[in-house]
């Protein structure tokens, strides 16, 4: 009797990361939510008649493909990032610019700001609250996504709870290992950067950068993934 050889655990590893977390992959776990997601956002986005223009903060042209193909509908999409992204349609712009500061954009120039997992990435509470007061002056209306702090496994790192250990424990179990998607940091001040680049919210937290929103709770497992504030709809 022969037997297949046992591919390497870190392969293993990564072979179950790809399947569970890879937003680039179209059947991973992340990418089946994410188009779940947006499935809401394109029902409201069909409440809104005539020709959209959309601001995506941290979006790519990719993730549009991803999720609608080649037609994203009659829509003009500003892709807002702190560094330049290559588009292939005129129905996509690229903009270099700080989410918690946009004086380029006039108020309410956007029918729509749009946000995926950005706002953890931004820095203190009160930088999260810039960036919702920007994007309610920019936009006509919003739709806006964060992970649940609660919900047990960090979505960043992909380890459990790793969110509640103290910064400096993340920082060195970052710099001594790979931890999730992210490869060991030799540095470790680049590592304590890295792990103090994100800010997980609760709900309460959230909801309240954008008072008077309606806030969706995305689920798994019958437990709260991520939160989506939303406002400005009919």
């Amino acid at each position: 009797m022969t037997f297949a050889p046992r591919p390497p655990a870190a392969d293993v590893g990564n072979s179950l990361l790809k399947s569970l977390a890879d937003n680039s992959s179209g059947t991973s776990l992340a990418t089946r939510l994410r188009r779940k997601r947006f499935s809401l956002f394109l029902s409201l986005l069909a409440t809104v008649k005539g020709h959209v223009d959309v601001l995506d903060i941290g979006g790519t042209q990719a993730f549009w493909t991803l999720m609608t193909g080649d037609d994203p509908g009659d829509v003009t999409v500003t892709l807002l990032n702190i560094e330049h992204q290559e588009v292939a349609s005129d129905q996509f712009v690229s903009a270099v610019g700080d989410a918690r500061n946009m004086p380029r954009f006039g108020t309410k120039s956007f029918d729509i700001v749009f946000s995926n997992s950005v706002i953890e990435h931004v820095g203190t509470y009160s930088d999260q609250r810039r960036m919702a007061n920007e994007v309610m002056r920019v936009g006509k209306r919003y739709f806006i996504q964060t992970p649940n702090k609660r919900f047990p496994l960090e979505p960043h790192f992909l380890f459990p709870w790793f969110q509640y250990l103290p910064a400096e424990v993340r920082a060195q179990m970052v710099h001594r290992f790979d931890v999730g998607w992210y490869k060991r940091i030799p540095d470790l001040a680049a590592a304590r950067a890295e792990v103090d680049s994100v800010r997980l919210m609760t709900r309460r937290e959230f909801a309240a950068l954008f008072p008077g929103s309606s806030i969706h709770v995305e689920r798994m497992g019958g437990l709260a993934k991520s939160f989506i504030a939303y406002g400005g709809w009919d």
